[in-house]
């Protein structure tokens, strides 16, 4: 057994966004998320085949959905993601860390 902390970023090359399986079974997945003024690229949407839980625990970010608009959200903040609902992340804050968990179910 070993103690994790959500907020490490020791050794972690934060040049490209880091994604990190945290929990995984056959019907769910806990991911931690590190951006560091990450933003999807222009023209991509994430189109996942599950629903996703999103919990922003710090920093800011934005995120855009087609033809719905931007939610911006703060720590603490978290919404639920329906499959196939095309979104992506259109800012995050550039002068530190934001920590994402996500739950894909």
């Amino acid at each position: 057994m070993e103690i994790q902390n959500v907020f490490s970023i020791a050794g972690l090359d934060l040049h490209d966004e880091f994604f990190e399986n945290i929990l995984e079974t056959q019907n769910f997945r806990v991911e931690r998320i590190i951006s560091r003024g990450h933003k999807s690229p222009e023209n991509f949407w994430y189109d996942q085949a599950t629903n996703e839980f999103v919990l922003l625990l710090k920093g800011e970010a934005e995120l855009e959905f087609e033809n719905k608009g931007k939610l911006k959200l703060k720590p603490g903040d978290y919404l639920i993601i329906k499959a196939h609902e095309k979104h992506r992340v259109a800012m995050t804050k550039n002068d530190g860390e934001s920590f994402w968990i996500t739950i894909h179910y």
